[in-house]
């Protein structure tokens, strides 16, 4: 498949295709890529309510499922920043193939050892491995994004990859719970293909090369990324609001104790693994539904303030998913986690894109996911320890409570994000603002 003509940086394309909510669809690299993506979501979702399952059941311990959380945060904060260097040195598309590559042995080798039951060590060290080829290939996912569509299809294009990957939340778990149902090793095997098929679809694109920042002196190039990011006070504010609202708020870690122990199916024939895959689902489809209403409305006018409004209704529904016993509250609390997630999601992804060169893109990206990422799995710790020392209710609802508090403050600390308009003019400095 071929680029869009003349889609290279800093060029519009000869012919524009037309606008409207589906427009990004039409370019076709863009819709390849997102394709592969999307399979690659739905088998890492699949693969990661498995490992939740089997710890969970092997061990019998919530700090097992922190422990999870652990050993995926390790490795992005060891070589995100090394591998946000590579995106802008080296082709971001090999790059991506090369952590496809190593994610789908590390799928295998789970399977392997989980098939035999293996040790429960080496299987934390099969997940780190997992975890750093991911991190290997995610500044180069996230900074090649601008070269598959124009300019002003971009926030189009970031609401759609939001939204499939959210839905891929929704369909990977629901796949990974009929599959655990069956067979827990069936579940990384599963992983392994889709990851497979990516790698068969990138490998056939035809992607716009672009400007790439000179190689040598990897640390003074890391340092120049982290120093871009440190004086935008936008992309600042925006990306350490996402930090610690989720490190803090973040509840999915303890839903096999929530499925197994605590909620009530309410007369529902759902056994605990039933429960969990749907409870997984939640935020996913939540997350969807949210999706789909931006894309079919008029840009956001407000982005910033809506963006510190969705984090703290993020933050209630995190405490309310807490203090219930009933399997359809908790799943509808879930549902709002994600439904109100997603605004906070687009405006960041957004901001950080438009308003960084692409030279420098893939370092950004790079100090972005170490907010994001290690956010997700280090809260997933936080919770974990929080529970075994405190029950896991007292550990959401704390979270819960400390992302409201986040919100108070972050309002304060950067005045900034509140005065951001529309994301179409995110690579302009909102009036009054420190940029």
């Amino acid at each position: 498949m071929r680029a869009p003509d003349g889609g290279g940086p800093g060029k519009e394309p000869m012919t524009q295709p037309p606008h409207g909510p589906y427009a990004a669809f039409r370019v076709p690299v863009f819709r390849s890529f997102l394709l592969g993506s999307f399979l690659v979501h739905i088998g890492t979702a699949a693969q990661s309510l498995a490992i939740g399952w089997e710890m969970y059941q092997r061990t019998d311990s919530a700090l097992a499922l922190g422990f999870i959380g652990l050993v995926q945060a390790l490795p992005m904060l060891l070589l995100t920043l090394p591998a946000g260097y590579l995106a802008d040195a080296f082709d971001r598309r090999r790059i991506i193939l090369l952590g496809m590559l190593g994610t789908t042995l590390t799928s295998l080798a789970l399977a392997v050892f989980s098939a035999l039951q293996g040790s429960i060590p080496v299987m934390y060290a099969l997940l780190f491995a997992d975890a750093a080829f991911h991190r290997i290939a995610s500044p180069a996912n996230t900074a090649i994004m601008p070269l598959l569509v124009p300019t002003d299809l971009f926030e189009s294009s970031v609401k759609w990859r939001t939204s499939l990957f959210h839905l891929s939340a929704v369909i990977g778990p629901a796949v990974g719970g009929l599959i655990i149902t069956r067979s827990v090793v069936a579940a990384y095997l599963f992983s392994a293909a889709t990851t497979t098929l990516f790698m068969l679809l990138l490998s056939r694109l035809h992607i716009p090369d672009a400007p790439r920042t000179h190689r040598g002196q990897m640390l003074r190039q890391l340092a120049e990324g982290i120093r871009f990011v440190w004086q935008r006070k936008l992309i600042l504010g925006s990306v350490s609001l996402d930090l610690f609202a989720v490190l803090l708020g973040g509840a999915v870690y303890l839903l096999p104790v929530f499925a197994r122990d605590i909620l009530d199916a309410g007369g529902l024939p759902l056994n605990p693994k039933q429960m969990l895959g749907c409870l997984r689902a939640a935020p996913a489809l939540g997350s969807i539904v949210m999706a789909l209403i931006l894309a079919h409305r008029p840009p956001l006018q407000r982005a910033g303030r809506a963006m510190l409004l969705s984090v703290a209704a993020f933050g209630v529904a995190t405490v309310a998913f807490g203090l219930s016993t009933s399997f359809w509250l908790s799943w509808a609390m879930l549902f709002l986690t994600g439904f109100f997630d997603n605004v906070s999601v687009v405006v960041r992804h957004t901001l950080v894109q438009l308003r960084t060169p692409n030279e420098m893109r893939g370092r950004v990206s790079a100090v972005n996911a170490i907010f994001i990422g290690s956010s997700n799995e280090l809260g997933g710790f936080e919770s974990g320890l929080v529970a075994q020392a405190f029950g896991p209710v007292a550990s959401v609802v704390s979270g819960g409570i400390g992302t409201l508090l986040v919100v108070a403050a972050w309002t304060r600390l950067f005045p900034g994000l509140r005065r951001v308009g529309t994301l179409a003019d995110a690579h302009r400095d909102p009036p009054g603002s420190n940029p």
